[in-house]
């Protein structure tokens, strides 16, 4: 027989206090035995019973399994790919508390949500630097999330190629765990307009290979100032402050082209919850499948014998005071 639990704090104490209450119990005995005359065999035939159907309970609570089993288990998953724009725009404040910070909060909510899959961030503006690589370690993920900000990348134009580009070499690359493309999905945050010239073929790369894109527009209609490390608005050539504004032209294009689906993430409205939902409705693929070791837990048979002695105890009265 083997026991799924180790024996613990927990039944220490129901054990000391059954011998307490036991003793309480012997010395009242003794006591009244000075007085009457007590039946001692009938005394110890009940602290047997009483002691077996006890050992029972405590046994069935330590999880009893006899035998061994092996059985096949299948490893799914997904990779996903996260792909987040670290443009200057994204320091604008239309989004509270700006658009990094609420893109931070809302990637780490995906994290979350997929624990059994492994995760990757790119970062991107006009090029692309891997992050984060695909893990399942989901605090480094949380880690890597947080040290997200706009001055980790060269301060030039919006371009979705490099990002897509590296995030397909990384998900197709020969350590990829997954054995096919149907469970590989990529997600760009985005909150503005793509500016590259190689984008559609990146685009054509990943419907070859089946992969799903989704993409998420952060910003609002009537936008905001850009605030810079110096305190100050970004302005233009000109001087006058620049305004950036969601355009999610781009995003929709890119999505529509790959079959993916559109999301925002504005002051009005947060899709973030449906981007969820539909990562979550994609089939996971299998990684792996391990044979393990797999044992029953037969307690129920303990507690019912422990059960059945424990109604015979209060239903079979032994006169233990001879009168």
């Amino acid at each position: 027989m083997n026991l799924l639990k180790s024996f613990g704090v927990i039944e220490s104490l129901i054990i000391l206090s059954f011998i307490i209450t036991y003793l309480i119990y012997a010395i009242r005995l003794y006591k009244i035995n000075k007085k009457i005359k007590v039946t001692r065999s009938r005394v110890l035939n009940k602290l047997i019973l009483r002691s077996i159907y006890f050992s029972l309970l405590i046994i069935s609570l330590l999880g009893p399994s006899f035998g061994e089993n092996q059985e096949k288990v299948d490893i799914v998953g997904k990779d996903i790919m996260i792909l987040v724009d670290l443009s200057e725009s994204m320091n604008a404040d239309d989004i509270k508390p700006t658009r990094l910070e609420k893109v931070k909060f809302e990637v780490k909510k995906i994290i979350d949500n997929f624990s059994s899959d492994r995760i990757g961030i790119i970062m991107f503006s006009g090029e692309a630097f891997m992050q984060c690589p695909m893990t399942y370690d989901k605090n480094a993920l949380n880690l890597f999330t947080e040290t997200l900000n706009t001055g980790l990348v060269p301060r030039t134009g919006t371009d979705f190629g490099p990002a897509l580009e590296l995030s397909l070499s990384k998900l197709n690359d020969e350590n990829s765990q997954s054995l096919e493309t149907n469970s590989k999905v990529i997600i760009l945050i985005s909150d503005g307009e793509d500016f590259g010239d190689n984008t559609n073929e990146s685009l054509d790369n990943i419907i070859e290979s089946n992969i799903k894109l989704f993409t998420v527009g952060v910003g609002s209609e009537k936008g905001s100032k850009i605030l810079l490390g110096n305190g100050k608005y970004k302005k233009d050539k000109d001087g006058g402050v620049v305004i950036t504004k969601l355009n999610p032209t781009s995003l929709k294009e890119t999505a529509k082209d790959t079959g993916g689906k559109y999301f925002e993430i504005s002051n009005i409205n947060n899709e973030v919850d449906e981007l969820i939902s539909e990562i979550n409705s994609i089939k996971g693929d299998v990684i792996e499948s391990k044979t393990i070791d797999v044992t029953v837990n037969k307690y129920f048979y303990f507690l019912f014998t422990a059960l059945l002695l424990m109604i015979i105890d209060f239903s079979i009265k032994l006169k233990i005071i001879r009168i």
